[in-house]
């Protein structure tokens, strides 16, 4: 009201077309610019806290903190008012295991390729507390996104049995020509975050005895992680190529389309 300012209707997060990294209106003064950053750090904490619907939007408005525009302040109040319109959302924590078809999966023997491989699992375990728990992970990249520099975005979301406790989605730091290479990412990450949520979790004295489940609606990335005589050349990728297959030869995580 200070500013003569009003929310706009907004039935989705962003309005309909916009592309922030796309934006040329003119750049903000210094108490908008703060104003702006503001805003952001609020939505960032409002997806950390539960509004996973609001993950991938959040992150794109992230990447223009430093030179916020007036077109970006403009979305960020389009965002507001889609919170004021969607005040509540749920998350629901089921502990139920899900039903999983075990034949999704496939099994072969990974000991020439990998003969030393082991999960990292802490030397001074506290006893098992409770129940042991299940993971699951859904991965995916929205390929080249970004049209200023064709980056892509990895999403991330990691269930334990049947509750979301993990969301991600941020902008990949290299430009890969194609979708495979961008899944390929992900899925990088994806492992990582994994890797280290389960040495977490046992740390806390939290079963999990069993691989992650992984689910990648890539068929190429699919078929590169679980078939031992895969082969893959480029530098980049094959680290990213070995850092999975390895966490699948070690029982860590298992792969489906």
């Amino acid at each position: 009201k200070k500013r003569g300012w009003s929310l706009p209707r907004a039935n989705t997060p962003l309005s309909s077309g916009c592309r922030p990294e796309s934006d040329i209106s003119a750049e903000l003064d210094a108490t908008d610019a703060a104003h702006c950053q503001f805003l952001i750090g609020m939505l960032r904490w409002v997806t950390e806290l539960g509004r996973v619907n609001m993950c991938l939007e959040v992150s794109m408005m992230s990447s223009h903190m430093a030179a916020p525009r007036i077109g970006h302040l403009q979305q960020l109040m389009h965002m507001i008012a889609y919170l004021k319109k969607v005040p509540k959302l749920t998350l629901v924590f089921d502990p139920r295991h899900p039903e999983i078809d075990k034949q999704r999966f496939d099994v072969h023997d990974w000991h020439d390729f990998y003969r030393d491989a082991k999960e990292e699992i802490p030397h001074d375990l506290p006893p098992p507390r409770r129940h042991e728990v299940s993971m699951h992970c859904f991965v995916g990249a929205n390929h080249a996104s970004n049209l200023s520099n064709r980056r892509s975005q990895t999403g991330v979301l990691i269930f334990l049995n049947r509750a979301p406790i993990l969301w991600y989605s941020k902008r990949q730091s290299t430009v890969e020509s194609s979708t495979f290479g961008s899944e390929f990412v992900a899925m990088k990450i994806a492992v990582e975050m994994i890797q280290g949520l389960r040495y977490k979790l046992r740390t806390f004295g939290i079963p999990i005895n069993k691989p992650t489940n992984i689910f990648c609606d890539n068929e190429a990335v699919c078929k590169n992680t679980r078939l031992p005589h895969s082969t893959l050349n480029k530098k980049h990728n094959a680290i990213a190529y070995h850092k999975y297959r390895e966490a699948v030869a070690v029982g860590m995580i298992r792969i489906a389309k």
